[in-house]
């Protein structure tokens, strides 16, 4: 459990960093930075499954998506999915959406923590219900005193728990099948950049190619340690947990602007 703590205490804190730099990206688009997110995360994960010595489950799990070709359905649902979460959590610091995507993860441990108590049957203590109810009047009062809740809010409150879901219930949350989920993803990555006039960014920005290996590398950290974490924790624990988050893209929100 400890260990399941500290890899999605990282994970959040390094994706409030990385909310902060996609500002520092401009004038890449947000499909850009995606496309360069994806392919400077992939030599990371890799590196990821000889680090945690996964190499034996990561064959393991090709032999299973031959043996039960359901789950290539599956795989690619959740490929969908988290491509889509991915996309939006780099698009909205530069689309004037980021405040509702934090609200997004504010809402979204509240979903994740019923869905691991109705679906999964997992155990909620006293603490934890608190935790959530006063997390519930939070996010309640927010959307009064703001009078709607946007599009690009829904669909992380609607999108993560359903990916956690699907992945727990198909017994496929490792990294071995999300390194396969960044492999999937890899061509609409490539169509992205190669759309991408870098002559005319790096005018702009001439930094930019160092922000994009720092993107890579904190983007392939952060995505490890929350695979790692989603793995090792139950869907209500890692709901709670997931309020690091947000609280990390609020500020990057305001140091935004």
């Amino acid at each position: 459990m400890l260990k399941g703590i500290l890899f999605s205490l990282t994970a959040s804190l390094l994706f409030g960093v990385m909310y902060y730099l996609s500002s520092l990206l401009r004038p890449l688009s947000g499909e850009s930075i995606f496309g360069f997110r994806m392919w400077g995360s992939l030599p990371f994960l890799v590196a990821a499954v000889f680090l945690f010595k996964q190499q034996p489950q990561f064959i393991g799990f090709l032999k299973r998506l031959k043996q039960e070709p359901k789950l290539i359905i599956v795989l690619i649902i959740t490929t969908l999915i988290g491509g889509s979460q991915m996309w939006l959590f780099l698009w909205a610091p530069n689309n004037n959406v980021a405040i509702d995507v934090s609200i997004g993860y504010l809402l979204m441990p509240i979903a994740m923590a019923l869905l691991g108590r109705i679906w999964f049957k997992e155990t909620i203590s006293p603490l934890k219900i608190a935790a959530l109810v006063f997390a519930f009047i939070g996010v309640l009062s927010s959307f009064i005193t703001g009078g709607s809740i946007s599009w690009a809010t829904w669909m992380v409150l609607t999108g993560f728990p359903v990916y956690f879901s699907l992945r727990k219930y198909f017994d496929i949350a490792s990294l071995s099948s999300f390194v396969c989920e960044i492999v999937l993803i890899l061509p609409f990555a490539t169509y992205f950049i190669a759309q991408t006039d870098m002559g005319l960014i790096e005018s702009q920005n001439t930094n930019i190619y160092y922000y994009i290996v720092l993107l890579g590398l904190v983007s392939g950290i952060a995505l490890i340690s929350y695979i790692m974490a989603s793995s090792l924790l139950p869907l209500n624990v890692m709901g709670l947990m997931s309020y690091v988050e947000p609280m990390a893209m609020l500020v990057a929100s305001f140091l935004i602007g």
